[in-house]
């Protein structure tokens, strides 16, 4: 039999980019809750009982209240919202971290799916610390430039419909240095302090260039910009399936410019470690709305579903 699979909050930015690669796959079956019932929390019960499978796509509060609707021990979720990615009850749903977190997805109940920042941000500092050569207490700062889908439903209205003089340039957020996404970065990577993170939002729809700056002489062993590139080189190739290169490296250091909207459409990532000697920055470029968001949330389904049906 197909897994029988349901988008809660299909309505949203990540839960429509979800259903349209869903809706043309034959392998699942997609139940849809009638419209005019979809806030209606028994049918929505319902819905989340049935299905082999839940996507979350809601705010945070919504997302933990539908998974107290679920009163089944089968029914596996994928939680698209903030609410699970500091539990320990929840799997991380960043599958080339390690070969064991795959496995950990594989076999998971409850994954959460990654923020957009916080994948670029930990895709480049992640294998720093479990090679031993970012300490946890380093002082680590970064920037991410991203496109306005990010922001969702109100944010892509805004800039289409609405936009306002200073939108057509880029513009800094965040500026409490609280951003949501930090309780993740810490809770996954096991650094000490929170990053001073400031994120960019700029015209233009989709796209995300996430870069941490670093200084080689605080890092253990004073590498430089090309041992970097080495490691986290052979760091992917080994946390990686043969068939998937969902993350990978740029055969060489930096140079000239890095595009923000690189990868626009697709679930990968692309790490680009740039310097020299002395000094280092690290970028990761994907699609916030792929590998950022519902294109992360498919392949941790398909991770989940490999055993579906014997």
């Amino acid at each position: 039999m197909k897994p029988k699979v349901f988008i809660d909050g299909r309505e949203g930015t990540t839960g429509l980019q979800i259903f349209d690669r869903l809706s043309r796959r034959g392998d699942i079956e997609l139940l849809i809750i009638d419209e005019a019932k979809r806030k209606d929390i028994h049918e929505r019960q319902k819905f989340l009982n049935l299905a082999d499978l839940v996507f979350l796509c809601l705010p945070d509060a919504a997302a933990r209240e539908s998974v107290s609707l679920i009163t089944n021990n089968t029914t596996r979720v994928i939680d698209a919202s903030t609410a699970h990615r500091t539990s320990n009850n929840w799997v991380y749903g960043f599958a080339e971290l390690s070969k064991e977190q795959r496995e950990k997805i594989k076999h998971a109940r409850f994954v959460a799916n990654p923020g957009c920042h916080s994948t670029g941000i930990i895709a480049c500092i992640y294998p720093l610390i479990k090679l031993g050569i970012m300490p946890l207490d380093y002082p680590l700062t970064c920037f991410s430039l991203t496109g306005y889908s990010g922001g969702g439903k109100s944010m892509i209205h805004a800039y289409n419909e609405e936009k306002l003089p200073e939108m057509y340039a880029p513009r800094l957020y965040a500026l409490d240095l609280q951003h949501k996404h930090l309780p993740e970065i810490q809770h996954v990577t096991g650094l000490v302090n929170p990053p001073v993170f400031c994120p960019v939002v700029d015209d233009y729809y989709a796209g995300i260039a996430a870069t941490v700056m670093l200084h080689n002489r605080m890092l253990i062993g004073n590498p430089t910009a090309n041992c970097i590139h080495k490691m986290l080189t052979e760091y992917y190739q080994k946390t990686q399936q043969k068939n998937e290169h969902n993350v990978s490296v740029a055969p060489k250091l930096g140079s000239g410019m890095l595009a923000s909207n690189h990868g626009e459409g697709e679930d990968s990532l692309l790490l680009t470690v740039s310097g020299n000697d002395e000094l280092m920055i690290i970028t990761a470029q994907f699609d916030n709305l792929g590998k950022g968001a519902a294109g992360a949330a498919v392949q941790n389904m398909n991770i989940m579903l490999e055993n579906a049906g014997g």
